[in-house]
């Protein structure tokens, strides 16, 4: 995740990126994607694409791209226009 933040430009910048290697987080979210087409293409549950705004320990705004809810809503662009 280091090396991704490093590519992208935010490492030691306020965005965070984390790993989630046994959909803990994305389990206790509720973010779990399980629809069959996905399923049948790879094989496992994968996550929804979503952001999250947090201060503080505290959740100030989500996304969550799909059901007309673009991706571009969740780019890092997008989500710091909520800060």
């Amino acid at each position: 995740m280091e090396a991704w933040a490093e590519d992208q430009g935010v490492k030691d910048s306020m965005v965070t990126f984390l790993a989630d290697t046994r959909s803990e987080l994305t389990q206790a979210l509720g973010m779990v994607l399980d629809e069959e087409r996905v399923m049948e293409k790879l094989g496992n549950p994968r996550c929804k694409r979503f952001a999250l705004v947090v201060e503080d320990l505290a959740v100030q705004a989500v996304r969550v791209a799909g059901g007309g809810v673009p991706d571009e809503a969740t780019f890092a662009e997008a989500m710091l226009e909520l800060c």
